[in-house]
């Protein structure tokens, strides 16, 4: 039988049985961003920016007209201010600068209504700005999901913060109010914010959103920039998330459910937001939680009990109960999770595991550089959150800790 294949990478495994890279990891980094700098323009903003499926040759896809603007630039600041710092690269530093005015200019919802010019979760390819009702994907035409608006808003005060440029910290800052006047207190079976709301009337659909720690994120960083406002709302969320949130991975889990912006069943769990609190946890660490070594135990092996599978003899990570694939998105963000706290407990069985993960991820960029989101694509590119910006960070987050695997 012959060796699998993916990417023109044929797999090859040590004595152990452990996923040999087929690059070093800097070299791998280097040819993606090497690649996507040579993205094309539309509109002054990358093209990944405005098109969230796109083949190797910057061509949109025919079949899709829907887009994640939130999540994919959110996510997309994140691996490129990163990468800035890490790589020396100060080029970076302007892409992650035009992937923010993207989010300024063209993403926001009307100024008035319930949730006014807030960071929308979908839209519509080829709309410079996003109308009224652009709403795609499983959010109905008006609808955005608060959760997106904490991962754009933080995302925003970080490139702001890093940039000194007040205008995404002013952005940054709109977002966090409208979430803190629509903050509820949660309780066990609804969580602050509902999965999705109406802009204009705030009308809410799903009862729980499982992504709350970006939302952490954005009042931290608010509140460390002296915004006082926030620390009541940001005490509130943390009291429900330690109190329901966490706790529920020993029933289940229901507190997970509800994130990609393509499902809309309510008990849909997803793998991405317990990986997401685990790092926040991590980072956070005593700062947050006295227990939070256990509180990230507990979320990774809910993770590894309900989400992990085996593919071509690797432990891999799928992101959702609906969708059993390891897209890039979530296994990248398994591997840097499983990493950050491998170098935290002292795990090296799990660092091993971790180390896996991420090598079958980076088998999806082909030696020009062009990453596939899936390992059963054919083709490179495809969606790209899962193909390039969600994948970048957390390949720079495990290098962070283990910077031997570079």
């Amino acid at each position: 039988m012959s060796a699998p294949v993916i990417a023109g990478h044929t797999l090859a495994f040590d004595g152990a049985g452990r996923l040999l890279p087929w690059s070093g990891w800097r070299r791998a980094l280097t040819l993606e961003m090497d690649y996507y700098r040579t993205c094309p323009l539309d509109h002054g903003y990358p093209r990944f920016a405005s098109e969230t499926f796109l083949d190797a040759d910057w061509r949109p896809s025919s079949a899709r007209d829907d887009i994640i603007p939130a999540t994919q630039n959110g996510l997309g600041i994140l691996s490129y201010v990163k990468y800035a710092a890490w790589a020396r690269a100060d080029w970076a530093l302007q892409t992650a600068r035009l992937l923010g005015e993207y989010l300024l200019n063209e993403t926001l919802t009307p100024p008035a209504g319930a949730y006014p010019s807030f960071t929308r979760s979908t839209g519509r390819r080829g709309r410079f700005p996003q109308p009224d009702d652009a709403g795609s994907q499983s959010d109905r035409p008006y609808e955005i999901e608060p959760d997106k608006g904490g991962i754009a808003g933080f995302a925003l005060a970080l490139l702001g913060s890093t940039l000194r440029e007040e205008k995404f910290l002013a952005q940054a800052l709109a977002n966090a109010r409208t979430l803190a006047r629509n903050q509820l207190p949660g309780d066990a079976e609804h969580s602050p914010w509902p999965f999705r709301a109406d802009h204009r009337s705030g009308e809410a659909r799903g009862l729980v959103s499982g992504n709350m720690s970006f939302v952490m994120r954005l009042y931290d960083e608010l509140v460390g920039a002296g915004h006082g406002e926030f620390e009541a709302p940001r005490a509130a969320l943390w009291r429900w998330i330690l109190q329901y949130q966490i706790p529920s991975v020993r029933s289940g889990g229901a507190l997970f459910a509800q994130f990609f912006e393509d499902h809309d069943t309510p008990t849909n769990r997803s793998a991405w937001a317990p990986l997401n609190l685990a790092r926040y946890l991590i980072e956070r660490r005593d700062a947050l939680d006295a227990d939070w070594l256990g509180h990230a135990r507990a979320l990774i092996e809910f993770t590894r009990d309900n989400f992990t599978h085996l593919e071509f003899g690797v432990r891999v990570c799928h992101e959702q109960d609906e969708d059993a694939q390891a897209w890039g998105g979530i296994n990248s963000t398994y591997g840097a999770v499983l990493a950050l706290y491998a170098k935290a407990a002292g795990d090296a069985e799990l660092a091993m595991d971790a180390r896996d993960a991420l090598n079958y991820t980076l088998h999806l960029i082909d030696a020009a550089g062009r990453p596939r989101d899936v390992a059963g694509n054919q083709n490179p590119g495809g969606w790209q959150e899962d193909a390039h910006t969600d994948v970048i960070h957390n390949v720079i987050d495990a290098l962070r800790a283990y910077p031997e695997w570079a």
